[in-house]
């Protein structure tokens, strides 16, 4: 795993802790002006995600890492993005992969008693292309 500081989201939590991870996956773009990426192809992507919260659960954890790795590497690792409901657009952009990974996170997260939250879902793409999804504070579920 690339060892590597990633932006940081500023806010006033006890706790934060980030969890990288990294998933091979293939997708395509299905839009006209995807150029080459219409073409089914692969990644190795990198995932970083922030968490932070106020309250540690009843097993001292924020989050348990491995709950983060099953919403993330459980699901997308070794498939085809298109084929995911969450991609029924046809549009598994960096950003939409983002996006849709702070969603199940954030929906995994409003379960939890102590309550963390996801603030931020970083994807690099390629070793040069990485998008960053950030919520607004009023999209926690």
């Amino acid at each position: 795993m690339l060892q590597q500081f990633y932006p940081q989201v500023f806010h006033d939590f006890r706790y934060e802790l980030n969890k990288d991870m990294q998933i091979a996956a293939a997708h395509f773009i299905n839009h006209k002006d995807a150029g080459q990426c219409r073409e089914t192809h692969g990644h190795t992507y990198f995932i970083n995600i922030t968490i932070a919260g106020d309250t540690l659960d009843d097993s001292g954890f924020l989050v348990n890492f491995k709950t983060l790795k099953d919403e993330v590497h459980g699901v997308f690792d070794h498939s085809l993005l298109n084929d995911h409901p969450s991609f029924a657009d046809g549009l598994p952009t960096t950003e939409m992969v983002a996006r849709v990974f702070w969603e199940k996170i954030d929906e995994r997260l409003a379960a939890q008693e102590n309550r963390p939250y996801c603030l931020q879902v970083l994807v690099r793409e390629t070793p040069t292309s990485y998008a960053i999804y950030r919520p607004k504070r009023d999209e926690h579920r």
